[in-house]
Parts: structure tokens; C-alpha cells; sequence
């Protein structure tokens, strides 16, 4: 089963045609000068039998990786019925008795996200008529909130300080005061989230590596993508490590990524899988995004930053040897933060 597989039972089905037809299939990318030339602090040495390979999310229609896990929970709730508004009366936002106005046809999709979930959320949300509302940090790029409001999100901002877990607790807060307006969509407690890798990542990288990755690694943030990846690869190459990388610190500038020991841990998350995360610094993040623009042509966002970091950590110690990591998105969302681009980061 793919994620195209789903069809809805009634006359409103998701229409397969348009943005929904382009999810997944994204290409599989080498990276070849920054793991020859140096790093900081010295030379990588990696064995020439070692390969790394980057899957580039944001081929995907909203941009990021976060389309995957979100086209999934989207069509499993329309198909279970969990967005149909309820029978009793909503409340008009005036405050007044709703009975004698249009019943809305979707309840609004709600959730934490810390930018990109949103954005996939709000564009499937856009082609499917469904509205969404978002608690997200305020310290989400200025780029993430233009974007959201573009596609006619709801956007609740939460405390900086409080990182994602602020932005979960406000989302729970709000669906607990209004369930009848709101469906929690949950992506960190969500099963679809992960199965969503399950039914397309996996098997994707499995194909495009002609079944020779040996290590896959994903960063930690809702873990869905490692969770249905890492299941998936486990299931059909008996010897392939998964791997895990996560902030080195509570306190850090690696947006989407969870630092678990710290953090509220998905419910999704299991870390058998994985065992111990490898610990990625912000500032070598952020020192990678720009030579990965500047040596390899790749103009990608943070998180992506920190995934080659934690990819040629890992290759460093092979003789030989096919890692695979995710690159979740572009660089267009991270524009405004200059500290990215700082020609102190050129090597």
C-alpha cells in the first residue's frame, strides 16, 4: 500500500490528480565535496568505499518532508470520519448560536508544528477545503508564518522559551476548551505519521539503493520519519543500522529537532529502534548548511544542516559502507536568519 492507495467511500474523495499526486518519489542525492575537502577541525578521511546519499524532501509540493506524514493523517481522518463537524450546535466566533447558519464541512484540523508540518497541513488543507489552525513558536522563522498565512492558516503563537513543547501544550489546551470546532490531528501521538514512512520513505530508499544502504540516519523530532523508515529498512535488510541524531543541548537552534532527554517524547517514538541518539551542534549545523550551498549546490534548511553533520560523523568511522540520511527541506524558509549566510561559515 502506498499512500495513493487510500479512496474515500463518499462523493467528497480526495481528487489524485492534482498536489496530492506528487508526494513522495523525491530523488536520492550524492554528496561528494564536503565529504573530499576539510572540516572544521581537520580532515574527514573518509574510505573511498564509503558513499553518502541525501534524500531531497523539498521536491516534495509543500516543500519538505512534513508532506508525507501530513497527506497521511489528512486521509486517514477523512476516511475515519474524524473531521465531519459534530451534530451538536458550534458556536459562531461572535459568540452567538450557530444553528441557523451553514454548517461547516470540515471541523478545523489542529496542531502544533514548528513551521513545516504546518505549511503541508495548510496546502493539502487548501486544495481540500479543510481549514487548519496551528499553535506554533514565535520564534519560527518570519518565513514559516508568511507562508502559513498565505494558505489561509490560523496561526497561535506560543513562547519562544517553551520551544515545541509549548506549542503541544497550547494545542492540547485549545482543543480541550472548544472540541467541537477543533480535531487534533496530534502528529506526535498520530500512528499515520510514522506509517506514512512505512508506506513511501522506506521503500523509496530501499529501491533507489538498489537494497545496498547499509546505515540510515534521521533526526529526532516527532521521529516519525525514523520510526516508518527505520521499520521499514529493518524489515528487509537484516543488517542495516538506524541511527538517530538529536540537539546536544535543551537549548538549542536546530528548528523541528528534539533534544528526547529534555523534551515531551512522541508517543510514536520508540528508542530501541535506534539506541542512542548521536548529539549535533547547532553551530556546526549552521556552518554545514552553508558550505553544503556553497561546495555542493544543495540550498537547504537547518535540520538538513545538521543530518550531514550526523551523516559524516557516522561514515567517518566505515571502511566501506552506503548511508542515507533525510534532508528536510530547502533554504528559502531560513532567509531572514543572516547568521546562516555569514561569510564567517565560507570555507
Amino acid at each position: 500500500m502506498t499512500l495513493l492507495d487510500f479512496r474515500l467511500t463518499d462523493t467528497n474523495a480526495i481528487p489524485l490528480d492534482g498536489l496530492i499526486s506528487h508526494v513522495g518519489d523525491t530523488p536520492l542525492l550524492p554528496l561528494r565535496s564536503v565529504t573530499l575537502r576539510h572540516a572544521q577541525g581537520g580532515a574527514l578521511n573518509l574510505s573511498p568505499r564509503v558513499k553518502i546519499f541525501v534524500k531531497a524532501e523539498w521536491f516534495n509540493p509543500g516543500g519538505s518532508v512534513k508532506d508525507r506524514p501530513a497527506l497521511n493523517i489528512i486521509q486517514n481522518a477523512l476516511i475515519n470520519g474524524d473531521l465531519l463537524p459534530s451534530l451538536s450546535f458550534a458556536k459562531h466566533p461572535s459568540g452567538t448560536a450557530a444553528g441557523t447558519l451553514p454548517r461547516a464541512r470540515y471541523k478545523r484540523l489542529l496542531d502544533s508544528t514548528s513551521g513545516n508540518m504546518g505549511i503541508s497541513y495548510a496546502t493539502f488543507g487548501a486544495a481540500l477545503g479543510i481549514p487548519v489552525t496551528f499553535a506554533i513558536p514565535a520564534s519560527a522563522s518570519p518565513e514559516r508564518l508568511t507562508l502559513l498565512r498565505a494558505l489561509g492558516a490560523e496561526v497561535v503563537l506560543t513562547d519562544p522559551s517553551e520551544g515545541s513543547d509549548g506549542a503541544i501544550l497550547k494545542a492540547r489546551e485549545m482543543v480541550e476548551k472548544t472540541p467541537d470546532r477543533y480535531w487534533y490531528a496530534n502528529q506526535y501521538n498520530n500512528p499515520a505519521n510514522w506509517q506514512a514512512h512505512y508506506l513511501s520513505t522506506g521503500p523509496e530508499i530501499l529501491a533507489q539503493t538498489n537494497g545496498q544502504v547499509t546505515h540510515f540516519i534521521a533526526g529526532l523530532g516527532t521521529s516519525g520519519t525514523l520510526m516508518g523508515t527505520g521499520k521499514y529498512l529493518r524489515e528487509h535488510l537484516q543488517n542495516v543500522k538506524i541511527l538517530a541524531f538529536q540537539p546536544d543541548a535543551p537549548f538549542h537552534g536546530l528548528e523541528g529537532l528534539k533534544h528526547m532527554p529534555s523534551a515531551i517524547k512522541p508517543g510514536i517514538y520508540d528508542e530501541s529502534l535506534a539506541g542512542e541518539p548521536l548529539a549535533v551542534k547547532t553551530e556546526a549545523a549552521y556552518a554545514m548548511v552553508s558550505r553544503l550551498a556553497r561546495e555542493e549546490g544543495l540550498f537547504v534548511g537547518i535540520s538538513s544542516g545538521a543530518a550531514a553533520v550526523a551523516a559524516l560523523q557516522v561514515a567517518s568511522q566505515l571502511e566501506e559502507g552506503v548511508v542515507v540520511t533525510i534532508f528536510p527541506d530547502a533554504g528559502y524558509k531560513y532567509l531572514s536568519d543572516k547568521s546562516l549566510w555569514d561569510s564567517d561559515h565560507r570555507r
